[in-house]
């Protein structure tokens, strides 16, 4: 059942299942028709109208990555979540005691982030704005990076992989689920160029609720950064 309107827009709630792990109870705005940005935040974090509500889905790839994140060694990394949106992954990570900065762009993000963590009984969990084309001087560097779904636009390789380079370790590794968009050769060079080396995974085991999914989990490793 969708919730009251609170400021302007409308939310739902919904369990969320993760692989060997406990399911999290997730709000998420109630569809893509969404849109509330009465001071203009997000226009001026550069997100338009068309794009305002994509934050606020649950998105397939973010619940792979989410599934991931349930079963992947940490080994005690700084972790940093990119394009978090409703930070699935970063939860996950943060519920295994991981050391997990969430963050993203969007005005909201932090707020749905806050309010998911006291649905699931969780306590606060880092988020830091993370604005690709932008400087984030507070972010600080990184051992491991997620992302999942975020090379859906042309412009996207460039940024992300500057983005990355700036926030990443000497030694790093990246981990992205991209649901085969077809930026990520754009990427891939991008990624080779920072002095990163790349693997390719297939990913096609369904979604927890039957769906298919076909994507690809990108892995980028880097032993020392490019002078």
């Amino acid at each position: 059942m969708p919730l009251a309107p609170p400021l302007g827009y409308q939310v739902k709630c919904q369990s969320v299942a993760v692989a060997d792990g406990l399911a999290l109870e997730i709000r998420s705005l109630l569809d893509k028709q969404q849109f509330f940005d009465p001071l203009g935040e997000a226009e001026a974090a550069g997100i338009s109208e068309a794009c305002w509500s994509l934050f606020g889905q649950i998105w397939p790839s973010a619940q792979k990555l989410a599934d991931l994140m349930q079963v992947y060694e940490l080994g005690g990394r700084r972790i940093l979540e990119i394009g978090c949106g409703l930070a699935l992954a970063s939860m996950v990570i943060h519920r295994r005691l991981g050391d997990i900065t969430a963050s993203d762009c969007h005005p909201l993000t932090e707020t749905f982030l806050n309010e998911n963590l006291l649905l699931n009984t969780l306590p606060a969990l880092k988020y830091c704005t993370g604005n690709w084309g932008r400087l984030n001087a507070d972010l600080g560097e990184f051992d491991l990076i997620i992302a999942s779904d975020v090379l859906y636009e042309r412009g996207h390789p460039e940024v992300l992989a500057e983005f990355i380079d700036q926030h990443a370790a000497p030694v790093v590794e990246v981990l992205i689920v991209d649901p085969n968009r077809s930026n990520r050769s754009a990427f891939h060079k991008q990624m080779a160029m920072r002095g990163f080396t790349m693997l390719e995974t297939m990913l096609v085991t369904p979604l927890h609720d039957g769906s298919a999914y076909r994507g690809r989990l990108l892995q980028y490793l880097r032993t020392a950064r490019v002078s």
